[in-house]
């Protein structure tokens, strides 16, 4: 055991939950080596043995959603009733893949001249994710479950925030059925995760992260000839055009922003209004932000709770300020609350422009960043204007039109109309430019980790 340790900290007190050594290099490459260990098995069982063990890794995950919940809480902040919502979205996708997962990875035909063709999807091997601390079940869920049905074995290092939640989710998985070792949960630093990528049994890495660590590990990936999945944040953008119903609009973006404590990937971050619009959003934005109550996690009625660390809640803030000082305009929030607890307010800017970290970067936390629009074509302009990618919004009653508009004119992997929505099982998710590539969700995440291999059988007789 290494003697260099850290600890997890609860965001609402402040308090030391636990202390966790970093695993040795020996420890760590025996995780490595149990799990490859547990593959060599596992991928001999068939589509349908593996989609019964996931079907119970749903039903535990259920069985366990209220304890779950409350641990993600205590290391990252979360509401409690947004912890039950994520158990219950790794719940459906163990539903979806044991349903699903048997029929999109079974063998195909194909007739060709003189043989027969098969194409089979094959097991790739060790799928390695590293991963953040903001959906601490749902972001391993994404990837592991998928990669399981594939019949691979799975690593995970998780941020050292939800330590506890990456080792709870390991028994959930084993108590399920999963064979002891298959799902390795790594307790490493950054120099050691470089080493596991190296690991010849490594075939395939995942990051959810920044940008720069998507940058990172994919050029270490890359380096040794491994395929990578890259999911990289974003500042999505949704678009209230001159059409939409205001109502709508302003209850589903106000939601978009503060689900869960505006510390998501795709949370609803940038609202382009159009002018005819942009007037009365802004009041009813305004309204609705003021009204929020911040306070403990664990409680009914808490609408935001503490960001996850001090450092996070300090970053927004300076971001906030630096917007500021570039000509943006503080409505409601924008100061740090004097009490116990890494709280920030649901904070509205205006005014937000190019060259604002509110506009060009993304926030990763309860801030709006509005910004008018003269029409709807200028809001779909302003809407792609930017490095990111991954998803957005358009609000209007002309739902045809929206639809056009999201399939020919969005420059992103995901589009919500009317709506605001993070995932959904049988959808495939992930972006484009600075927001990463690769899909997760959906058959096309199930075919992400899988070695589709060409099998060509001659016909009796074809090469007389």
């Amino acid at each position: 055991m290494s003697d260099r340790q850290f600890p997890t900290i609860d965001p609402f007190t402040e308090d030391v939950i636990e202390t966790y050594a970093y695993m040795s290099d020996a420890e760590a490459t025996a995780v490595v080596d149990a799990s490859q260990a547990a593959f060599l098995d596992w991928r001999l069982r068939s589509l349908q043995e593996r989609a019964e063990v996931i079907g119970r890794i749903g039903q535990e995950l259920r069985a366990s959603k209220e304890e779950f919940a409350r641990l993600m809480s205590r290391e990252v902040g979360k509401l409690v009733g947004d912890g039950e919502d994520e158990v219950e979205l790794c719940a459906a996708i163990c539903d979806y893949t044991a349903e699903q997962g048997p029929q999109v990875l079974a063998d195909q035909t194909r007739d060709l001249p003189g043989a027969e063709g098969l194409v089979t999807h094959a097991p790739m091997g060790l799928i390695y994710g590293i991963q953040p601390w903001n959906f601490p079940a749902y972001q391993a869920v994404r990837y592991s479950i998928a990669s399981l049905m594939a019949g691979n074995g799975v690593l995970l290092k998780h941020a050292e925030s939800c330590t506890g939640s990456g080792l709870f989710l390991r028994d959930v998985f084993e108590r399920a059925g999963l064979p002891q070792g298959l799902f390795g949960v790594l307790v490493i630093d950054h120099d050691q995760s470089d080493t596991i990528i190296e690991n010849d049994d490594v075939r395939g890495v995942t990051l959810t992260g920044s940008n720069g660590a998507g940058q990172v590990v994919g050029a270490k990936a890359a380096s040794v000839a491994k395929k990578s999945v890259l999911e990289l944040g974003s500042n999505d953008a949704y678009v209230v055009l001159d059409d939409a119903d205001l109502d709508v609009a302003v209850e589903a973006c106000v939601a978009g922003r503060l689900y869960n404590n505006g510390e998501t990937c795709v949370n609803a971050k940038r609202f382009i209004v159009t002018e005819a619009n942009y007037d009365a959003f802004v009041q009813g934005y305004r309204d609705r932000f003021a009204a929020v109550r911040m306070g403990d996690p664990s409680e009914d009625g808490t609408h935001l709770g503490p960001l996850v660390t001090r450092t996070q809640r300090d970053e927004v803030h300076q971001q906030v300020e630096q917007s500021v000082s570039k000509g943006a305009r503080v409505l409601v929030g924008g100061e740090i609350p004097d009490r116990t607890g890494w709280f920030y307010p649901a904070t509205v800017l205006v005014d937000v422009a190019p060259g604002q970290p509110a506009y060009d970067d993304e926030l990763f936390g309860p801030v709006a960043s509005i910004i008018r629009a003269t029409d709807d074509e200028d809001a779909m302009r302003l809407a792609n204007d930017s490095r990111f990618g991954l998803g957005g919004g358009i609000f209007s009653r002309d739902t045809e039109r929206a639809r056009e508009l999201a399939a020919k004119h969005f420059d992103t992997g995901m589009v919500y109309i009317n709506t605001f929505d993070i995932a959904k099982p049988n959808m495939p998710f992930g972006g484009v430019k600075a927001s990463g590539y690769g899909r997760e969700h959906g058959p096309e995440g199930l075919k992400e980790w899988v070695n589709i291999k060409s099998v060509v059988v001659a016909a009796p007789g074809s090469s007389e």
